[in-house]
Parts: structure tokens; C-alpha cells; sequence
């Protein structure tokens, strides 16, 4: 171990002003080994591996078994062999783990990095900031945050009349493969009236990237967005970190009081990698493969986003996040669902047999909900919503027996208004990704439909 100067000065706090070193004893399967270190550090403290080829790669702490320290790296294990020296950076004042922070400021909008902050768009390196933003935070204490703010305009008229969402609110996306998820998202980032956008794309297919920032996002989504991109093919602490870098960009333009919307593709991504993270160290697989450790990290991950503290003027920023969960083999009761559809404040849920039948956005109406609705609507927005609901429900049921040519006009007012209405109510609601409908005119337009069937006039009273 290196002499330690007896004085630091904070300025130099940043420096190493020492060094540990162990060595590789063992390498297997994704975990590496380590002996020497075990007394010296601590479960997320960041080491460098020195591969026999003479690079230094950059590994986690993840656990500690039989007196050594397992390690996970940050990229392939290739060249890690027994015997590699590894060592530990200390500094002044301040561990030097995965909670090193990102230094984040204004430049990053528009920018695509990687979960350490390094840019991966060709565009050069991005703006010094004399701050840094931790990665790995808590979140604001319950009684100092602020309320949900007013409501936010999404731009899709589903969501704005259904789930109408308030500002600081975080609700999930719901769906299975390949049923419009990530254009649902770029529409979103587009026409989501907001001040910054932070995306996080955990483990998403290299190909795709590019797709999404050029043909969903658009230039003009880009413009006011930050993307935090791990593609699947990086390691497990890539794919973890690309979440909880991207909760910090968004924590950063919170606190500045700006309002921000993090989009995050996918929870159930985050949720395999840590999977892969606690099997490796050793923890025993409980539901469906997960080890418990992965629903203990979820709220914690979750609650962070939202509103942020209250200045000294009683103001704050808000941070309104969607957060989009694979759910495996359209089962809605499968544990990653299960669990974020219960910490969060309400749930969108996207169905394939409506992608199939050529309603996009494919969201169930009937199976989503905005926890925060009967709040930031007025009477009789709410009246409207839930007065199409109600006949929506009523079309699912007979809608077959109209098919089939089995169902009789006359006998049930109620359903016969259901009838004229529902297939009206579901092309209303159908939306290209290119077209933007504000909230007063997804109400004054489902009005306008309503009123035209009952002879009311078509205006929202």
C-alpha cells in the first residue's frame, strides 16, 4: 500500500493520493476473484484489472465469499487470467465506487453517451463541469418533496383523455414485443410539452439505436433530449448503469427546477442484468430466476423520480417518467410487472391483438389508469372519460354477437349507443406517429363525437 500524505487539500480531493493491489486468484463464468483486497473495500467499489496483455479493465466489487472479493467487469473478462494484479484507487475524503457521479450541465442535451458519461455519437467530447451528479442517490426524503405538479400535455390523445398524466407523475408502459412500445416512446420524447428529455435505452439491440434516434425520435426530439444508451450486447453492470445514469442526468435538470421527462426502455432489461449481478454472487434464485435482491433494488431505483425538493421559495422541479417494462410472454402477472405496476402511479398497458388489428397507438383503454385522473381533470372531462369508458366496455362485450350478426337493435339503449360509438371511439383514438394532438383538443374532440350520437350540440360544458 502507498504512504498517504498527511495533508489533502480539498482542491485535490479528485486526485488517487494512494493505491491498493491484490491479484486474480480465480476467474468463472462473469465473476472474478480477487485476494488482498477483502479487508480494504467495500461492496460497489470500483477496481482495475491489469489483463496479461497489459490493459487496465474496470471491474465492481459485487460480493465477498471465503475471505476474497468477487468482482464483475465493466466489459468482456477476455485476458483477465490467474495471477493479474488488481488495484484499488484511494482517495482524499472519498471512496471511489460506482458513485463516482457524472458531470453533467447543459451540454448533454441533444448528446448520446454511454453509462460512464462518455459520448458515443462521433460529435466530440462534451463540456467540463465542475459538479458531479451521483449515480447511485437516494431519493428526496418523503416530507420535503414537492406535490405532483399541473397536468402535462403528452401530445397522444389516449393518454391525454385516459391516463392524464400530471407533471412529477411516473406511470409504466406495459407490453409485450414488438407492439409499438419504442414508437409509443418517440412520440412521447417528441410531443410531451417539457423542458428536457432523458432516455434511457438499457439493452437494446445495437442495430436499433440509430433507428430510434432517426425515425422515432426525429431531429427534433433529439434537440432537446439525452440519450443513456447500453445495447445488449454490454456487460451487466453496462446494462444496470445505464439506468441509474440516466435517473441521474434527469435528477440534475430536476434540481435545476426545470421540468423533465425520463423515458426509460426497458425496467424488465435492468431488472435481467441485475439478475445476472446477484447470481453471480451467489444469491439463490427465488421468483422465476430473480433473487430477492433485484425487488429490493427496484423501489429504490423507481423512487427516485418524481417531484424534487422544495426550494426555499416553496418551488421545485418535476421529473415525469415512463417507464417501459417487456413483460414476458404477455403474462401481466409476471413478477417484474407485478412489482413496478405496484410502486408506480399508474400503468399504460399496450395490447398485441390491437397492434394486430391496426389501432396505434395499441393501448388497452380499458386496462390502463392515471392514478393522479380524478385530481387535474375537471368534472366534466372526468363525466366525458368516464361516460366512454363505459361504452367501450360495453362494445368489448358485444362486439362479437355484432360480428356474428347475432345482436338486435332496440332491446338496450345503453349498448345500442355502444354499438354507434365504440368503433368511432377506437378510430378517434387512433394516431399517427407524426401527428401531435394537444390536451384541449383530444377533449374537445372525444366531446364533439360524444355530442354528435346524443344530439347535445358537440361542445364540452
Amino acid at each position: 500500500m502507498a504512504t498517504l500524505p498527511g495533508l489533502i487539500r480539498p482542491a485535490a480531493a479528485a486526485v488517487p493520493v494512494g493505491e491498493l493491489s491484490g491479484r486474480v486468484v480465480d476467474v468463472a463464468g462473469l465473476c472474478v476473484t480477487v485476494a488482498g483486497l477483502a479487508s480494504f473495500t467495500a461492496v460497489g467499489d470500483q477496481v482495475r484489472i491489469r489483463t496479461l496483455d497489459g490493459r487496465d479493465i474496470l471491474a465492481e466489487i459485487i460480493a465477498f465469499r471465503q475471505g476474497h472479493a468477487l468482482a464483475m467487469t465493466y466489459e468482456s473478462i477476455e485476458g483477465i487470467g490467474a495471477g493479474c494484479p488488481v488495484f484499488h484507487d484511494l482517495h482524499a475524503g472519498q471512496k471511489q465506487g460506482v458513485s463516482g457521479g457524472l458531470a453533467v450541465n447543459g451540454s448533454w442535451i441533444g448528446r448520446v453517451v454511454d453509462p460512464m458519461g462518455q459520448p458515443l455519437d462521433g460529435r466530440g467530447p462534451l463540456l467540463p463541469s465542475a459538479g458531479r451528479q451521483q449515480r447511485h442517490a437516494a431519493p428526496p426524503a418523503a416530507a420535503e418533496r414537492a406535490r405532483l405538479g399541473p397536468r402535462i400535455d403528452l401530445g397522444l390523445k389516449a393518454l391525454n383523455l385516459f391516463t392524464t398524466c400530471r407533471q412529477g407523475q411516473r406511470l409504466g408502459l406495459f407490453a409485450g414485443s414488438g407492439v409499438g412500445k419504442s414508437t409509443l416512446m418517440g412520440m412521447l420524447a417528441r410531443e410531451t410539452a417539457c423542458d428536457v428529455t432523458v432516455i434511457s435505452l438499457v439493452g437494446e439491440r445495437g442495430r436499433e439505436v440509430r433507428e430510434f434516434m432517426e425515425d422515432d425520435l426525429g431531429p427534433e426530439g433529439l434537440a432537446k433530449s439525452v440519450l443513456v444508451v447500453a445495447t445488449s450486447d454490454s456487460s451487466a453492470l453496462m446494462r444496470r448503469e445505464a439506468a441509474y445514469s440516466a435517473m441521474a442526468v434527469a435528477e440534475h435538470f430536476r434540481d435545476q427546477g426545470k421540468s423533465v421527462l425520463l423515458l426509460m426502455d426497458s425496467v424488465t432489461r435492468f431488472c435481467q442484468a441485475l439478475r445476472e449481478i446477484g447470481l453471480s454472487a451467489g444469491e439463490v434464485p427465488a421468483t422465476r430466476g430473480y433473487p430477492p435482491s433485484v425487488f429490493a433494488t427496484l423501489p429504490r431505483l423507481l423512487e427516485r423520480a418524481g417531484p424534487g425538493r422544495l426550494d426555499d421559495g416553496g418551488k421545485a422541479g418535476q421529473m415525469t417518467a415512463f417507464f417501459s417494462v417487456l413483460v414476458e410472454g404477455d403474462d401481466q402477472n409476471e413478477p417484474v410487472t407485478d412489482t413496478v405496476r405496484g410502486i408506480l402511479d399508474g400503468h399504460v398497458v399496450l395490447e398485441r391483438a390491437i397492434a394486430e388489428s391496426g389501432r396505434y397507438p395499441a393501448i388497452n383503454i380499458l386496462r390502463s389508469l392515471s392514478r393522479s385522473v380524478p385530481g387535474c381533470n375537471s368534472e366534466d372531462e372526468n363525466a366525458l372519460t368516464v361516460r366512454a369508458r363505459r361504452l367501450l366496455a360495453q362494445w368489448e362485450e358485444v362486439k362479437d354477437l355484432v360480428r356474428l350478426g347475432a345482436y338486435k337493435m332496440g332491446n338496450d339503449p345503453e349498448a345500442d349507443m355502444a354499438v354507434r360509438l365504440g368503433p368511432q371511439i377506437e378510430e378517434f383514438l387512433t394516431q399517427k406517429k407524426t401527428e401531435r394532438v394537444s390536451l384541449e383538443e383530444s377533449f374537445e374532440g372525444l366531446a364533439r363525437l360524444m355530442a354528435a350520437d346524443e344530439g347535445t350540440g358537440g361542445e364540452l360544458t
